[in-house]
């Protein structure tokens, strides 16, 4: 990303889906990383400690940003939903959800072509691309994956048929849901990486997370609304 375009970015604080007093759900824009990579570049991370710092988050603004801790991760052109955890005294707790898969996580997604069913689950093992490090791709030795797909939608759009697809996750494996997608001929549109590029961006977005809040004992349910680039191909589904 060029240096005015982090530099726009660096300006804006990020939507706030939800927040208590344990908890904050940011939805994160395309093209930015959540976690440090070592490089210095700006992440979502960062902005919310900004925005914080800044007193943008209403009345839990006493946040130690210093506490804040991602308890997802998405891909960098991936957009949607990602928790973070506001205290080091609770976090243990949402640490050991996780462990026990106790996040609902359901994605949108758009895919090139047309699926040869309506609901599906992919259960094919991911593990490194010994050929390219930056991939990953389904193997014989990866470990267990499963994702559940089901069609919302099929159109032909600028001579190519797109398909809408509501995406469920049983595990969580590294671009998981872009490798068991291309895997089964369906690449997400605009993915360079197992499919081609498209000017559009990447057609993931993290919809949807419900879970039981280890804290309080309450169900939570956080939604992301979907980016306009999806509503544009997929007006009669995607709001």
């Amino acid at each position: 990303m060029r240096a005015i375009e982090m530099a726009s970015m660096s300006n804006t604080s990020p939507d706030i889906l939800f927040v208590n007093d344990a908890l904050i759900a940011v939805d994160k824009p395309a093209g930015i990383i959540v976690h440090g990579d070592g490089t210095g570049v700006l992440t979502l991370t960062d902005m919310l400690r900004e925005a914080i710092l800044a007193g943008k988050v209403g009345r839990y603004d006493e946040t130690n940003p210093d506490e804040l801790q991602a308890l997802q991760r998405l891909d960098r052109d991936t957009t949607g939903i990602v928790l973070f955890s506001r205290c080091k005294s609770t976090q243990p707790l949402y640490d050991r959800l996780i462990a026990k898969h106790g996040f609902e996580k359901r994605y949108l997604a758009i895919a090139r072509g047309r699926a040869r069913w309506t609901e599906q689950t992919l259960d094919a093992p991911i593990g490194r691309d010994r050929h390219d490090a930056r991939r990953m791709r389904v193997s014989r030795t990866g470990k267990p994956a499963r994702t559940h797909v089901r069609v919302l939608d099929t159109r032909h759009v600028d001579g190519e048929w797109l398909t809408l697809l509501d995406v469920s996750l049983e595990t969580g494996r590294k671009h998981q849901i872009r490798v068991h997608l291309a895997h089964e001929g369906l690449p997400l549109l605009g993915d360079a990486l197992y499919g081609k590029p498209d000017p559009r961006g990447l057609m993931l977005h993290a919809h949807e997370l419900a879970f039981t809040d280890p804290v309080t004992g309450k169900p939570l349910r956080i939604v992301s609304p979907a980016p306009d680039r999806m509503c544009k191909l997929f007006p009669r589904h995607v709001k």
